[in-house]
Order: C-alpha cells, then sequence, then structure tokens
C-alpha cells in the first residue's frame, strides 16, 4: 500500500471590486486537480475568499491554485508562509500558466497544463527527493475521456451562499473553445480545439451534484449544434437550474436549453444592433434571462459609442449587466498588441480584475474611462439595485423549482416560501 501523502490545497483571496454585489461561488479548479489525485493522497481543501489560512495544518505539500491574474500576488505570499515552515509548494492553475515566469521564482514547482493523469509523476518525483520546478503539459493535453468528477466533497458547503440563499455549482460539459476572442488567453491555455467530454461522463458527474443550481462554465455551449442537442436532451430529465455562457442563436436549441433547465445566459453585448436586441429578446421569448457582458476600453470606442451603447443595455431589457474595462491578460491578443504600443503603463497584477485602467486608451484618457466604467454600472442600476435584480433572477428559479418539485428548503431565509417584497429587500 502507498504511504499516505497529506496534501493541502489553496485557492487565495482578492479583493473584489467595490460598489458590486460580493458573493463567493464554490472554485471549479481546485476541486478539478483534486479529483486527478491519486487515491493515497488525503487532501483537505481551503478558499481563502470564505476561509482563513492555518499556515501551521500538518502537511506534506502545499498546492495553490490560481485563476485570476489578481490571485498571483497573493499566492506568492501564502506560498513565503509555508516555506518558511520549510513546506514544498507547487502553483498551478490558469493564472499560474498566465503569468509562469514569475510565479516559478516563488515557488518549489509549477504545474502548466491540465492535471489528469499527471500528478502521480509529480508525486512520485516529491517522495523521492527529485522535484521538478517546472512540469509543462499545455502542449500535452491528456484524454477527454480521463475528466472524472470533481470533488465536491472538500467544500464546506455552509460558506457559500449569499444572505441565506444557496449559490450555484460549477461544472463543465467541455474544455477548449474554437475562438480565439481578442480579449481572452483559452486559445493559448488549451488551444483553439473543441474538446467535449463522453456523454456518459458528463451525466455522470451531473448525477453526483447534490445542488440543483449549476452553473455550466464552459467557454461557450454554442460549439457544435449536434453535440449541444444531445447535452439538453439528456439533461432534460434532472430538472437542474443552470446558467452558462452563450446557447446557440438557433429556435430548435434554445426550447430545448429551456426544457433542460437553462435559468440565464451570459451574452456579450457588444454594440447596438438589432441583432443584439433580437437576441435577447429570443432568449426571453423561451423564458431564460440575459445578462450582458459589456466591455468597455476597445479601440473603436469613444466616449459617445459608450453612453450609446449603456442607453440601448437600458432598452433591451437585460436581467442584469456586468461592465468590464478591457485589461491586457499575458497571452492575450490584446497584451500582445498594447505591449508592443507601449500602451501598459500599470504591471500591478492586483490592479487587473477587469475593473481598473491599465492601459493606454485609444480615443480617451485613462481617467475618462475609468469615469466611463463608473457611469456604466451607476446608469444601468439607477432605478432598481444589482441586488434587486439578482433576487428576481432567484425568485423566477425558485417558483419554477416549486412548479417541477425540486425546491428544497436550501434557502435559509426563504423557506417559508413567500416570494414577495421583503424577500426582495432582504437579499
Amino acid at each position: 500500500m502507498a504511504q499516505i501523502i497529506k496534501m493541502v490545497l489553496i485557492y487565495p483571496r482578492w479583493e473584489k471590486l467595490k460598489g458590486q454585489t460580493t458573493f463567493n461561488l464554490p472554485p471549479h479548479g481546485p476541486v478539478v486537480m483534486a479529483a486527478s489525485l491519486p487515491e493515497y493522497v488525503d487532501v483537505s481543501f481551503t478558499d481563502e475568499n470564505v476561509e482563513e489560512i492555518n499556515f501551521d495544518e500538518e502537511c506534506d505539500l502545499v498546492s495553490i491554485s490560481m485563476m485570476l491574474s489578481t490571485q498571483v500576488k497573493r499566492g506568492w505570499a501564502i506560498a513565503a508562509e509555508f516555506q518558511k515552515r520549510g513546506k514544498k509548494v507547487i502553483f498551478g492553475g490558469i493564472s499560474t500558466m498566465l503569468h509562469a515566469e514569475e510565479t516559478v521564482e516563488h515557488a518549489d514547482s509549477i504545474f502548466l497544463g491540465e492535471s489528469e493523469g499527471r500528478m502521480e509523476e509529480v508525486l512520485t518525483d516529491w517522495k523521492n527527493g527529485k522535484l521538478k520546478k517546472i512540469y509543462n503539459y499545455m502542449r500535452d493535453q491528456p484524454p477527454i475521456e480521463s475528466v472524472g468528477p470533481a470533488r465536491r466533497d472538500l467544500y464546506k458547503r455552509e460558506l457559500y451562499n449569499h444572505k441565506g440563499v444557496q449559490m450555484v455549482d460549477l461544472f463543465h460539459a467541455s474544455r477548449g473553445c474554437r475562438f480565439s476572442c481578442y480579449p481572452c488567453a483559452v486559445s493559448y491555455l488549451g488551444g483553439r480545439v473543441f474538446r467535449p467530454r463522453p456523454m456518459e461522463r458528463v451525466l455522470e458527474e451531473l448525477a453526483t451534484i447534490d445542488n440543483n443550481r449549476l452553473f455550466i462554465v464552459d467557454n461557450s455551449l454554442a460549439q457544435n449544434k449536434e453535440w449541444e442537442m444531445q447535452l439538453f436532451k439528456e439533461m432534460i430529465p434532472m430538472k437542474k437550474k443552470w446558467i452558462s455562457h452563450t446557447i446557440e442563436d438557433d429556435p430548435k436549441i434554445l426550447d430545448l436549453a429551456a426544457q433542460a433547465g437553462a435559468w440565464y445566459v451570459y451574452q456579450a453585448v457588444f454594440d447596438t444592433s438589432d441583432y443584439i436586441k433580437e437576441r435577447v429578446k429570443r432568449y426571453h421569448d423561451y423564458g431564460i434571462g440575459v445578462e450582458g457582458t459589456i466591455l468597455l476600453g476597445l479601440d473603436n470606442q469613444t466616449e459617445d459609442d459608450m453612453k450609446r451603447l449603456i442607453d440601448f443595455l437600458l432598452e433591451i431589457d437585460l436581467d442584469l449587466a456586468e461592465f468590464t474595462i478591457m485589461t491586457p491578460f499575458p497571452h492575450t491578443k490584446g497584451f500582445d498588441d498594447f505591449k508592443r504600443q507601449n500602451r501598459i503603463f500599470d504591471w500591478d497584477w492586483d490592479h487587473y480584475n477587469a475593473g481598473q485602467v491599465v492601459f493606454q486608451p485609444a480615443n480617451m484618457t485613462p481617467d475618462k474611462l475609468q469615469d466611463m466604467y463608473d457611469y456604466a454600472w451607476r446608469t444601468f442600476y439607477q432605478d432598481e439595485s444589482q441586488e434587486s435584480k439578482m433576487m428576481r433572477l432567484f425568485t423566477k428559479v425558485m417558483m419554477k423549482e416549486m412548479d417541477d418539485g425540486t425546491w428544497k428548503p436550501r434557502d435559509r431565509s426563504l423557506t417559508n416560501k413567500s416570494f414577495g417584497k421583503d424577500v426582495v429587500r432582504n437579499f
């Protein structure tokens, strides 16, 4: 029998944006990695966004999983604390890959790429005192069939609710993306290939998730119509209620998505065209809510363009809107262009939170772009707060759960099944 290895798995905190509704979702990357560990690894998990780290916890090895650029400096500081105590620290996750050259200076080892089928090698090297500084599997992806159910048993469930309302669980049915959008690093991280998980593995994992509310975190569900339709058909009997990124703009697919429990989608709103207006209307026609994702600071945007876009958002009946500032994350086209043009003036990764200007915009000053970002949030939510709009979406999904018999008294402040003004006020 293999020697038991005690691993501490850490997800670093990051500073939330001022003025926005703050809630914490159970992170996905760490528990996906944990599922790839051999059985002889006893792993404990700490999400620093909801609990304190015990730096004196007994362990053999520390693993730090980072997703966001705003986590990297905190991750480095966490590593230093454990290293002071004589612990070996290995980093992994998306932002480890994006910031590998710097992170390796703070680590005993960094792991780049997907972890399925790879961790045995890492742990064997550690046991033999031969831990490599870098394990790079970014261009050597494991078979997608090897991706199993995430280790959701590691979550401390009571920490993931917002004012008594149960938050969603994260889940993925595919990896990769065939698109290569300007502000996105996905093509660098995994290549421009759509890699759907076998449907039986998808259904196997869905069956293990007790939470009825999901966020399907795939980069886009609109990658392959036949696969998308099959996924929704298979999900219909499960009666899940879910959020996702874009769904194919096709009546058959939208109808299946609605039957499968589509709750609301994130839809990029990049202009004021009739296409966008009709796109949002079609989602609503099928009972699917829409959270518009709006990127400010692109080179083709002027101040007047942004104001027209914000006015347009108020006309098209979005359920929610999320505004972000164009941010040149490493290994994106935007980063390459702005760096070459010498337009990046702030290299503090804590500021790379999509809410702070770190580059010189093409058509205005950095301060003006920051003002327009604040103006966008303030204007869109001037008549009804973000929390109130969020509660309306939660109210709709809870009513659907009650209709189909899947509602549970998981929402502590709502166990009387009252969804009136008091509920919205308390949210």
